[in-house]
């Protein structure tokens, strides 16, 4: 359990939205790199059973002997679940097709939605010094998204540019203020965040008018443009900030990482 008198840890962000393609994992990654290029020491947790985040990291199924199923049960050292990647200042616990089972297996759990929660406050974290740890969560309201947002202090929510996208978010408001109400009081909305954004197009246009309209200073503003250089930077296990540092993409993201720092200050 955590203890009152550990000195003040890292900000937790979990970076959910219960739709895929979205955005999420790849924000995860590049707001990770882009973090840390900014001379923070990041974590990042892949709790999506899809592993994505990982492998878009260089981290392969040979390196995942331990992964965040091990860090929710507790069964393993830190030492051997934190993996440093080869993005200086990223370190990452991955995931592997285990965690697709979580849910059934941790069920009859009394604490299954508190297990992430305890990993993060054990006071053997303290070493690692960790400025953010964010949580790449899978693309479903589970009890692993539960899990991240009892352990978080706020979410990041990518929201791509594209018609409906604005009542896609109202299952996951109404799962935030549930977990806000039962779990975690002080859990709130770090931002939304326009991806995949096209200024040529019209309709990206009319949904960045309509979230600013409904949720005001919540969208951050920077938008994250729909780039070929962020679509390609995972086949190369590398953020797109190191793939092509000059790319509209990789602005757009120190940009975000800078927006960050600054509400956080």
């Amino acid at each position: 359990m955590s203890n009152p008198i550990r000195p003040k840890g890292p900000k937790i962000i979990a970076v959910a939205n219960q739709k895929g393609g979205v955005g999420k994992t790849t924000t995860s990654i590049n707001l990770s790199a882009s973090l840390a290029e900014a001379g923070l020491k990041i974590l990042l947790i892949d709790l999506d059973p899809q592993g994505n985040a990982s492998t878009g990291l260089g981290i392969y199924q040979d390196r995942r002997e331990y992964t965040a199923y091990d860090l929710l049960i507790g069964d393993a050292l830190l030492d051997d679940i934190i993996l440093d990647t080869d993005v200086e200042g990223v370190s990452i616990v991955p995931a592997t097709v285990d965690l697709s089972s979580a849910d059934i297996e941790l069920i009859s759990n009394e604490k299954r939605s508190f297990l992430l929660f305890d990993a993060l406050h054990q006071a053997a974290m303290d070493k690692y010094e960790f400025d953010y740890v964010l949580i790449d969560c899978p693309p479903s309201l589970n009890l692993l998204t539960v899990n991240a947002m009892v352990s978080a202090h706020s979410v990041l929510v990518p929201l791509q540019s594209e018609f409906y996208a604005l009542e896609g978010l109202s299952q996951l408001m109404l799962t935030v203020r549930e977990v806000r109400q039962t779990a975690n009081k002080k859990l709130r909305i770090e931002g939304v965040l326009l991806t995949m954004y096209d200024s040529r197009n019209k309709l990206s246009q009319h949904v960045e008018a309509d979230a600013r309209e409904n949720m005001g200073d919540l969208v951050f503003k920077t938008v994250i443009p729909r780039n070929v250089r962020v679509s390609e930077a995972p086949s190369y296990a590398m953020p797109v900030t190191e793939f092509d540092p000059l790319s509209k993409g990789s602005k757009a993201y120190r940009m975000l990482a800078e927006e960050l720092i600054a509400r956080n200050a």
